[in-house]
């Protein structure tokens, strides 16, 4: 998935982009979200969500639900 893409989707349903960063690998960005959610989009479209808003944002996404450390 395309990190724009995300943003757009999870911000279109008023869930606000806290941060915006590559990750530590510097093989994608780790987004942080206003319910809690972050988000890891790595550069080969891998994505991964974890905290308490993950299930909010898999779902906006259309991912499977992957909630690690929720």
């Amino acid at each position: 998935m395309d990190i724009d893409k995300a943003i757009a989707l999870v911000s279109a349903a008023g869930i606000e982009l806290t941060d915006r960063r590559r990750n530590d690998s510097d093989d994608g960005w780790s987004l942080s979200f206003s319910n809690g959610a972050a988000l890891e989009v790595r550069d080969n479209g891998e994505v991964s969500a974890s905290g308490k808003g993950a299930e909010a944002v898999t779902g906006l996404l259309g991912l499977p639900g992957q909630s690690a450390g929720s």
